[in-house]
């Protein structure tokens, strides 16, 4: 941005949020948990928010909703890059930023995982992905990246410098009373011991792997999410489709072992929320979870089930290893706030002179 631009850059910044879904879950959670602390943060700021029309209400006090029809695929990228004229400054909080219009953007990276595991998308979204993010990647005057691993990813990949700003957990994540884990074990009939999942069944999950490992401890998988009660999920798991979000931290503690096989994270919000509910977390040491889970996790190297079943099997049969793991997972969970991530991104723009 020329100096110009940063001179005039003053009292308006808008956020590009339309990934905040009502109750949803990943990105959605880390724009609604950001945007709730800005009114704060940048008092005398006109903030606003592009979003979803459905989602207009989740937005705080203090910045104005700019509503855009509910939409998917190509029609949605479509409304994160339209031109966009009367904003100092533009936060595509996934990547996306306008064509033209703003004096300044700045894009928030989760991930590349579009350039660097194309096989997981169908070849039409990995194409259509890979160029929306090299226009905005090209164009922002400042990339924010949530992890360091995808600030690495960043700089190898497109020479770009990025500041990096952990995401936390979402609100809800938190240690559950007794009476609420066994509502949840009675609601969903859930067997006395059990390895967890929650997440969209896809090949990237590798759940088929998982119930392997299970099958060798000779205890039973339980997946949640998308899918899970599906066609795709192992024939061996009790699936339970989606899961009210109330009932997670609940889940999450009474699971024996909540496993997280990804083969490819930017950040890895799940298994970071299942450490704040005292959860004890088994995960790949891929992309950025080593890094985020920290101490706080068992991490796993390779992708047999064999390696799997022998990283779970201390947890599922020694009670003291079980209560270590999940102690040191709450620690490492409350190292990350969204209040700290807030303010990082306040210093960023500071930082870098897109406003005052």
């Amino acid at each position: 941005m020329n100096i110009e631009a940063r001179e005039n850059s003053g009292g308006a910044l808008r956020f590009g949020a339309l990934a905040c879904r009502p109750n949803g879950a990943g990105v959605s959670t880390y724009q609604r948990e950001l945007l709730a602390r800005m009114p704060a943060l940048l008092a005398g700021t006109t903030l606003s928010a592009v979003v979803q029309a459905d989602a207009a209400a989740t937005l705080p006090p203090g910045i104005t909703p700019v509503p855009r029809p509910v939409a998917a695929g190509a029609r949605r990228a479509w409304h994160g890059i339209a031109p966009l004229r009367g904003v100092d400054v533009f936060h595509g909080l996934d990547v996306d930023v306008p064509v033209i219009g703003p004096r300044a953007t700045v894009s928030t990276v989760h991930d590349l995982s579009v350039f660097d595991v194309p096989w997981a998308f169908s070849r039409y979204r990995a194409r259509g992905e890979q160029l929306l993010v090299r226009m905005s990647l090209a164009r922002a005057d400042l990339l924010v990246a949530v992890s360091e691993f995808t600030a690495e990813r960043i700089a190898d990949r497109f020479g770009r410098h990025a500041v990096v700003v952990p995401l936390a957990p979402a609100g809800w994540a938190r240690v559950p009373a007794d009476h609420e884990v066994a509502r949840v074990r009675a609601r969903y009939d859930l067997p006395p011991r059990f390895v967890l999942q929650v997440g969209t069944v896809e090949p990237r999950k590798q759940v088929a792997m998982l119930a392997e490992a299970a099958g060798l401890l000779d205890i039973p998988l339980v997946l949640a999410g998308a899918g899970s009660d599906g066609p795709q999920a192992p024939s061996t798991a009790l699936g339970l489709g989606y899961v009210d979000t109330a009932d997670l931290p609940a889940l999450y503690a009474a699971a024996t072992v909540v496993a997280y096989c990804s083969q490819y994270e930017g950040f890895g919000l799940p298994p970071v929320e299942a450490m704040a509910c005292g959860g004890a977390v088994v995960a790949s040491a891929v992309g950025a979870l080593p890094q985020v889970c920290g101490d706080g996790a068992v991490l796993v190297a390779r992708t047999t089930a064999e390696d799997w079943a022998k990283a779970l099997r201390p947890l599922v049969h020694d009670a003291a290893a079980n209560q270590d793991l999940r102690e040191r997972g709450r620690a490492a969970a409350a190292e990350l706030s969204w209040q700290r991530t807030a303010a990082a991104t306040v210093a960023a723009y500071r930082a870098a002179g897109l406003l005052s």
